[in-house]
């Protein structure tokens, strides 16, 4: 008799809560930040990696583990949840999966990436298909030190790879909220056009950069008339969530719009209400990206 279906989700570093209140009662179990629940995968947005009817291996040696999962396919992640040391004997006896910085722009990998874990020193539980490339759904990138003004255009990269879609030359983009200019410097390196919104200042050299005209009002005063047509939004405005929907359901309305791309910054407890909201919204995604905090990212590509 097959063994019911399950899905495995495992949660960002620091937000198991957050997922087990979008799952409800329906887990059946937590290793740690693996969340296993019956059934198909379920939306849900604070999942770093879907484990895809992860199976469970009864294992008689250390050997036999590796032999095991080398037998259903070659890439795996371990992840590590108990039972460290013989965890760790199984995986140096696999092959090994590079996880070297991608170059920004470099395509995500496609290569099929398995994951795996101990449940007990005799059981590993296996999904030789997962949602992400990336092992455990971490998105790395040889980063820039030098022109970005703060780490927050690591999001956008990260939006960008997932996606296989980004602005370029020709686009007009509309930045709200983008001092000191990380993700303004991110479009304008793309060779779009740069509509910067924010009441606080660019760094000078983000603001001398051609193709952006910097406007210092407020992102929630700009009226879309005010602006017209344009091919992506972008907002990482620090707001309330309720308040940035409102933001994004006035420039739907308008349909000046097609594309967007915002964080739901939460300041406090998660609104998991608003962000249900956000989901809800036709032709989008709501996720949580490794560059995230107590973020997540709401993405409308069509």
């Amino acid at each position: 008799m097959a063994e019911p279906e399950i899905t495995g989700y495992l949660a960002p570093e620091g937000f198991v809560e957050d997922l087990l209140a979008e799952l409800g009662a329906a887990v059946s179990a937590v290793h740690g930040r693996l969340v296993l629940a019956p059934g198909p995968p379920r939306p849900a947005a604070w999942v770093a990696n879907l484990w895809h009817e992860p199976q469970r291996l009864a294992i008689a040696s250390i050997a036999d583990a590796a032999r095991q999962l080398r037998a259903i396919q070659r890439n795996w992640a371990l992840y590590a949840h108990g039972h460290h040391r013989r965890a760790a004997l199984i995986e140096e006896r696999l092959p090994k999966v590079s996880a070297k910085p991608l170059a920004f722009g470099a395509p995500a990998p496609t290569a099929p990436l398995g994951s795996w874990t101990l449940l007990d020193a005799g059981t590993v539980l296996a999904a030789p298909r997962c949602s992400s490339p990336f092992p455990h759904g971490e998105v790395r990138f040889i980063e820039d030190r030098a022109a970005p003004p703060s780490r927050a255009y690591l999001k956008l990269w990260e939006v960008f790879t997932l996606l296989g879609e980004r602005p370029g030359p020709g686009d007009l983009c509309l930045d709200l909220g983008s001092s000191p200019g990380g993700w303004s410097w991110v479009l304008q390196q793309l060779g779009a056009r740069v509509i910067s919104v924010d009441k606080a200042p660019l760094d000078p050299r983000i603001a001398a950069l051609p193709g952006i005209e910097f406007r210092r009002e407020s992102a929630f005063a700009l009226e879309p008339n005010s602006v017209g047509g344009i091919n992506w939004l972008f907002s990482d405005v620090v707001c309330y969530p309720r308040r940035l929907l409102a933001l994004v359901e006035r420039w739907l309305a308008a349909g000046t719009c097609r594309r967007f791309v915002c964080t739901l910054k939460f300041q406090g407890p998660t609104d998991h209400e608003t962000a249900r909201r956000f989901a809800a919204i036709p032709g989008s995604r709501l996720l949580h990206l490794h560059h995230n905090k107590h973020e997540l990212t709401w993405i409308r590509s069509s």
